[in-house]
């Protein structure tokens, strides 16, 4: 994805999941606001999504935005590369979202195809963070052989846990995901792999928001 790419309000809400609040939000839930939210990405690096593979949709009403990968594999065995067992992608993003309003993200659908021989196996991970906050745990996923099919992974906060982006404060947010392949103990010469691409636009991670207004300022 280009530097300079403008996003919408759903893709501003997910990325502030685990941010460090500046002010306490509102109790309650709010729906989200009809402004459209504006994200720009500062930064797209990582082996997982060399530049121009990446694109970025939001939804029409502000509750979800989806990342979709088109040169996002890790495999291992047969003649892969050393340094094909793992890859990444770091996403860094400016987010603009309408006054008075802050939002978290609640869950994280990742999707994406594996083909893993018998005792190899794979793992999907991701965290986010805002910049000049601690970067929060990774959450994983393993997959073991034999597999052959797309695979789905969900991470999911409760109300209470949701982390809320700050109010009144610019921050860029950081998300960072990553697969890594095993041969484990396979056939050497046979090739596992797992993708969180999609060469049709089909298969894509989607991120859901949470909303809430802000205190008001005293």
């Amino acid at each position: 994805m280009a530097t300079g790419l403008l996003l919408t309000a759903a893709a501003a809400s997910a990325l502030l999941t685990a941010a460090l609040p500046a002010h306490n939000p509102s109790s309650g839930f709010e729906d989200p606001p009809p402004d459209k939210i504006v994200i720009k990405v500062a930064t797209v690096n990582g082996s997982g999504c060399p530049q121009g593979t990446t694109a970025v949709a939001v939804s029409e009403d502000n509750t979800a935005f989806t990342v979709t990968y088109s040169e996002y594999l890790a495999q291992a065995g047969g003649d892969s590369e050393p340094t094909a067992f793992r890859k990444n992608c770091q996403l860094s993003l400016i987010v603009h979202v309408p006054q008075g309003f802050t939002y978290a993200v609640a869950s994280a659908d990742y999707r994406g195809f594996a083909a893993l021989q018998p005792g190899a196996k794979g793992t999907q991970r991701a965290s986010y963070y805002f910049q000049g906050s601690p970067n929060t745990e990774y959450r994983s996923h393993p997959f073991t052989g034999p597999y052959e099919n797309n695979w789905q992974a969900t991470d999911t906060t409760d109300w209470a846990q949701l982390v809320w982006a700050p109010c009144g404060v610019q921050r860029n947010f950081n998300i960072n995901t990553e697969l890594r392949v095993s041969a484990g103990t396979s056939s050497r010469d046979k090739v596992s792999f797992m993708t969180m691409d999609s060469t049709d636009g089909d298969i894509s991670t989607i991120y859901h928001l949470a909303w809430k207004e802000c205190p008001e300022k005293s």
